[in-house]
């Protein structure tokens, strides 16, 4: 596997994200909390630009003891993207589907060395 040089670390903000073009393959690079997660940019649903969308901390529901919701609020710990296409929403930290965690986007291996940002592909 070949690694593909991203950007340089310092000029990725945080909240930033990069597509990149890796031969057919698209790759959406995301920067959050200094961490760097990379994905497939093909929908699982019908092969939208999943890294495209949105990036959104996730939805969580306060339940009350008698499991009666006590209204939803937006967990910051839980990060998740959106494709543009249909709203399918992923987690940023596994590439999973939200509604259906079976359902995974390809991940790729993110290497930093010194300042350079690099995707293994």
């Amino acid at each position: 596997m070949a690694e593909q040089f991203v950007s340089k670390a310092s000029e990725f903000k945080d909240g930033d994200r990069q597509i990149i073009r890796l031969g057919e393959q698209e790759i959406g690079i995301f920067k959050h909390e200094g961490n760097f997660y990379a994905y497939s940019n093909f929908c699982l649903h019908q092969g939208g630009p999943a890294c495209e969308g949105l990036t959104i901390a996730g939805v969580k529901e306060h339940l009350r003891e008698d499991k009666t919701s006590a209204g939803l609020y937006f967990d910051e710990k839980s990060m998740h993207f959106v494709c543009p296409w249909h709203g399918y929403e992923y987690d940023m930290f596994t590439g999973e589907q939200v509604a259906d965690r079976k359902l995974k986007l390809k991940k790729y291996e993110i290497v930093q060395k010194g300042d350079e940002v690099y995707v293994v592909a």
